[in-house]
């Protein structure tokens, strides 16, 4: 028990230690977006073709529900709610844990056992503000950003599939998403919960990486951990907030 209070401590440090390094100097910012392209940009294909095929499975099952007491053309009520409150946001974080997260905590580890950060250190650089700090900014940026991805993608993907193949008439389609879904409630609990999850998969992923033993199995047990518990914290949150928000 003391060991895993102790492991939260270290936890909760290495996040202060990150802010604390946060700099508003142009190097930070060139890690910064660049690493904003290598975990946010590079990861829109799989956010893209994720939303899309989540918009179609969710339009069938949601017209075959529908359609049995004669609310077909509620579909786009069921889709764009289900979408921006859940969906969205909590398969867009569990996709970027499996896609970016690792990516981070592999290279932290990586960069632990060829002794790069060892290095950092002997050059007067702080090695947390060199090469944990701008991941951990690039992912709180990039999640947000990729949810709202991954929600146009299931909608129109929805919109396709209901109007071209289950025979739903668009108008009607559009006029109950636009008639149920909010700007602040729906759009906003959507980002809200995006920001959440991308500070805690980011911050995660940064911290199993950074802190992963020197050796390349060190690596690869810093790889599972943070996509293993950054999907746990996303569901964890996401109940939180949920709660807290509703």
């Amino acid at each position: 028990m003391l060991e895993k209070l102790a492991a939260l401590g270290r936890f909760g440090l290495f996040g202060f230690r990150m802010l604390g390094a946060i700099r508003l100097s142009a190097p930070q910012f060139r890690d910064t977006v660049r690493q904003i392209y290598v975990i946010g940009a590079r990861s829109l294909p799989i956010i893209a073709v994720g939303g899309a095929f989540v918009g179609l499975v969710m339009t069938l099952q949601g017209y075959r529900t529908l359609s049995t007491f004669g609310a077909g053309n509620a579909l786009g009520t069921v889709l764009s709610l289900s979408v921006f409150r859940e969906l969205g946001p909590v398969l867009t974080a569990i996709l970027f844990c499996g896609r970016a997260g690792s990516a981070m905590a592999a290279e932290l580890g990586l960069m632990k056992a060829t002794d790069q950060i060892m290095s950092l250190s002997m050059m007067a650089i702080d090695p947390v503000g060199k090469v944990a700090t701008p991941r951990f900014i690039a992912g709180i940026i990039s999640v947000p950003l990729l949810a709202a991805v991954f929600c146009a993608f299931a909608i129109l993907a929805g919109w396709f599939e209901a109007s071209v193949v289950l025979g739903v008439d668009s108008g009607y389609f559009w006029a109950s998403l636009q008639n149920s879904v909010d700007l602040s409630e729906d759009y906003g609990q959507t980002f809200v919960k995006a920001g959440a999850f991308g500070v805690a998969c980011s911050w995660i992923a940064t911290h199993v990486g950074y802190h992963a033993e020197p050796t390349i199995e060190g690596t690869s047990v810093a790889t599972t951990q943070a996509v293993v518990y950054g999907s746990l914290a996303t569901l964890f949150l996401d109940f939180l907030l949920s709660a807290a928000l509703y």
